[in-house]
């Protein structure tokens, strides 16, 4: 199995030990798996690791859905991010810290941060915007939706 299926299988896996309600979890798998993809096709672009992308994707909001509070959710999801990813041990320590500064700046969609980093914001705002488009872009996503726009050509 690959890595990716393997850190598939560990976020169903906490999602369903924590989340009794289907439609939620529903929900996380979407969105987990939505920018899990979006990293993927963003890091393609960029010249970035698609993997480290994807599994950036599949962490980023995963202790928000374990908690069920988004309350620091980035810096505390990346903590948690690195105890998921060292218990599966199928990552070198770089890989990890890569990982898991995407997932600690992920919610500093004002700033500028590592490519990586980058990656991972863009594709959550890729999924805020494009995974419901009845749904107004976020306030604070707006500029990086528009430069995303730009850079897609959409």
């Amino acid at each position: 199995m690959s890595r990716i299926k393997d850190l598939q299988k560990r976020v169903h896996k906490i999602l369903k030990d924590n989340m009794d309600d289907n439609h939620m979890r529903a929900g996380a798998v979407a969105h987990l798996h939505g920018v899990s993809l979006a990293a993927v096709m963003i890091a393609k672009k960029r010249g970035e690791n698609p993997e480290l992308a994807a599994r950036a994707g599949l962490l980023h909001d995963l202790y928000a859905y374990r908690t069920g509070t988004y309350d620091d959710h980035a810096h505390k999801g990346a903590v948690y991010a690195r105890e998921v990813l060292e218990k599966l041990g199928a990552t070198s320590k770089e890989e990890t810290d890569i990982i898991c500064s995407a997932i600690w700046h992920h919610d500093s969609k004002a700033e500028i941060d590592s490519p990586m980093d980058e990656v991972l914001k863009d594709a959550d705002v890729i999924h805020h915007s494009l995974g419901d488009p009845t749904k107004e872009v976020k306030e604070h996503e707006k500029m990086r939706y528009e430069k995303l726009c730009r850079e897609f050509g959409f």
